[in-house]
């Protein structure tokens, strides 16, 4: 779960209030894309992301170590572990490979204290990486199954991803999801007044289910407004604490940064010298009312808002909720769909509640997204698997 940081073209800030995080944003229109270019960062619409091959998002299927040791085929299927979503991109997970198996353990040390109490957002961060793992394994044609919080005196160790002694037949589906591992993006830009088909709304309803969680679509205007108003007062919330906006500043980098977590500026369309001044403006100002304006127009105009969650809300359905959610996004992807979040009203506790009267069917929302189609869009960074592989241990 990246960011809730979004960017829209169509709102501005009050006039006399400082609002780092809108120059250089990237929206439609020649002049914005025009904008996009010069500045390197967010690429402009039809731009390619071009991925080199020493860069972790870079993975050939056709390079898997199909005659190797067990050992070294889990480490491949890694490398689509460590593309999955994460709150701040904070990365935080770490894997030890066994003979035939991958414990997967929440890294608290990119825990994100103020935002995230809980761990909720943290433990739903490393459910997406078990189920990229997941599938990767599934595409190399290795029969996978998730043991989840398999040792109740290890808080850290929430999931054991065991190979099955027959071989996997995947469905094409399952690899077309495995492929789309490396090509998914979160796409924080505003998106078009296309409408997603119904039978792509299904079929994300479908995966969701099939983890373990409910997915409800919000298409109605109206419904879509009273979403937008709650994420617009949980900006304003957040960014009236102190100590929300000095953790987000301490995970925003600049766009030259070679940083392999957190949001560099062109995530959230900034050129180079807004990338710069950021942290130290978000740290210092409180943003609320800008950031606020710019998420209700995102919310209302998005095409299709939706709301993922779980029946009960205990670890087990955070987990459940994150295989479930990097299941949408990566059929979202096959689809063409567009993904991102709005998380916040779920982060404030007193919104959440609210967030329950127009999706009743789902009794703890976790997560928030919007979806639609729009421009194409950078990858952020990541860390590569031998800065998360536990050498030592169990």
């Amino acid at each position: 779960m990246p960011s809730r940081s979004e960017s829209s073209k169509s709102t501005r800030p009050p006039k006399g209030r400082i609002d780092i995080l809108s120059m250089g944003s990237t929206g439609s229109g020649k002049k914005s894309r025009a904008r996009s270019r010069k500045a390197g960062g967010t690429a402009p619409p039809g731009a390619r992301d071009v991925i080199p091959p020493d860069d972790p998002w870079y993975i050939d299927p056709n390079a898997f170590p199909r005659r190797a040791p067990m050992r070294e085929r889990l480490k491949f299927c890694l490398k689509y572990a460590v593309l999955a979503p994460s709150s701040h991109n904070s990365q935080p997970w770490r894997f030890m490979v066994g003979d035939d198996h991958v414990r997967v353990f929440a890294d608290r040390t990119r825990a994100l204290p103020v935002v995230d109490p809980e761990d909720r957002e943290l433990t739903i961060s490393v459910g997406c990486a078990v189920e990229h793992l997941r599938l990767a394994m599934l595409r190399h044609r290795l029969a996978a199954r998730v043991e989840p919080l398999p040792r109740a005196d290890d808080h850290d160790l929430l999931a054991i991803v065991h190979v099955e002694p027959r071989p996997a037949a995947p469905t094409g589906e399952q690899c077309a999801m495995a492929d789309a591992v490396p090509l998914r993006r979160t796409n924080r830009r505003a998106f078009d007044a296309r409408v997603p088909h119904e039978m792509l709304l299904d079929a994300l309803v479908r995966h969701a289910g099939a983890l373990g969680a409910e997915f409800v679509c919000i298409t109605d205007p109206r419904e879509r407004r009273v979403c937008a108003e709650l994420v617009a007062e949980a900006d304003r919330v957040q960014f009236a604490s102190r100590q929300f906006r000095r953790e987000l500043a301490s995970w925003m980098h600049h766009n030259r940064s070679l940083s392999q977590d957190g949001l560099p500026g062109f995530a959230t369309g900034m050129s180079e010298l807004p990338s710069l001044l950021a942290p130290l403006v978000v740290r210092t100002f409180d943003l609320g009312d800008g950031r606020a304006a710019r998420d209700h127009d995102l919310a209302e105009h998005s095409p299709v808002l939706a709301v993922l969650g779980t029946e009960h809300d205990s670890v087990a359905d955070w987990l459940s909720a994150g295989r479930a959610l990097a299941a949408v996004l990566l059929r979202a992807h096959v689809d063409g769909l567009c993904v991102s979040y709005l998380n916040q009203p779920i982060e404030i506790p007193e919104l959440r509640s609210r967030v329950r009267r127009f999706t009743p069917k789902i009794a703890a929302p976790q997560i928030l997204l919007r979806l639609g189609y729009g421009p194409s869009t950078h990858r952020t960074p990541r860390r590569p698997v031998e800065r998360v592989l536990v050498h030592t241990g169990l």
